[in-house]
């Protein structure tokens, strides 16, 4: 067996807390196994003051990492799962999905109190286009504005008062040990995560270090984020898309919510879908397939063409 094990990752707080975890349980599973951190940046990490829809697609936190994977660089790497794209560089395959953290949203604001009840104008920042959607479609009356940046930075701007509230995902927060008692849980049923929001998907080459991270495979959760990828993959989006999609399981049950939305938030059209484990794939391509044949289609086709969906 291999002595040691090299990981890649992105130098953010974040990311380097997650991949300490893993070094950590891999450690615990491996006595013996040497694992050390390799930081790489990113596309996403070179370009912090740009909307991310406008640099290039979901891939920009990954890329440059799998490029270091098929190069032999680094033996396997941590992402967070919503960053990895629905189709993976050749001869690469997420080897491990760990438990989830808590998948949801919360909202922050600096009078204390949640969305419903943000004074007209408020200005509402956040970092992806279906949050930015789903803020507007119950919210007509907020300024809703592009927020890049790590956590602290996100909410020093809130601190300050540049913004009066910010829409962050609620694993950061727990993970980077941020308490903000203020911070008002958005309902996964109605304000959906992004797909895979919450877990982590631990890449390698298809070898003999697959097997040794598969100790931190979590059967339900992969089951989950497999169900929501199913539904990305037949939609066929990306960063510059809003689309949400939400599974859960549950004694062999999953329960798999998702939409399709306008950038604006006019337009929000969700569906739901349930079915056993084993029919996970054809649940997210079925979901897709409704959203898609009901609206979803010509929101897509009206993004590329005004140039937001390539």
């Amino acid at each position: 067996m291999r002595q040691t094990l090299r990981i890649g990752t992105r130098g953010s707080q974040l990311a380097l807390t997650q991949s300490r975890w893993v070094q950590a349980a891999l450690q615990q599973q491996h006595p013996g196994l040497t694992v050390e951190l390799v930081t790489i940046k990113t596309t996403g990490d070179r370009f912090l003051d740009v909307p991310l829809s406008t640099i290039g697609g979901k891939g920009v936190f990954v890329k440059e990492i799998e490029d270091a994977l098929t190069a032999g660089r680094i033996d396997c790497a941590v992402h967070s799962m919503k960053d990895v794209p629905s189709e993976l560089a050749y001869g690469l395959v997420i080897a491990a999905i760990p438990a989830r953290a808590a998948a949801h949203d919360v909202l922050i604001s600096r009078a204390h109190v949640p969305l419903g009840h943000l004074p007209p104008g408020a200005r509402v920042g956040t970092s992806s286009l279906r949050r930015m959607a789903l803020v507007r479609a119950q919210r007509r009356d907020v300024e809703v504005q592009a927020l890049r940046g790590n956590v602290d930075t996100r909410l020093r701007k809130l601190d300050t008062g540049e913004l009066d509230a910010v829409v962050l995902a609620a694993a950061g927060l727990h993970r980077l040990g941020i308490m903000r008692p203020e911070a008002e849980a958005l309902d996964p049923e109605d304000f959906i995560p992004a797909i895979g929001q919450g877990a982590l998907a631990i890449e390698t080459r298809d070898d003999a270090t697959r097997s040794l991270l598969l100790a931190l495979d979590d059967a339900e959760t992969r089951i989950a984020v497999s169900t929501e990828r199913a539904f990305l993959a037949r939609v066929g989006g990306s960063c510059r898309t809003p689309l949400a999609a939400y599974a859960t399981v549950k004694g062999g049950h999953v329960d798999l919510r998702a939409l399709i939305a306008n950038p604006d938030g006019t337009e929000v059209l969700r569906g739901r879908r349930s079915g056993t484990a084993d029919s996970a794939t054809d649940l997210g391509q079925e979901l897709a397939d409704e959203l898609l044949d009901c609206g979803g289609r010509r929101i897509l086709k009206g993004l590329e063409e005004t140039g937001h969906g390539r």
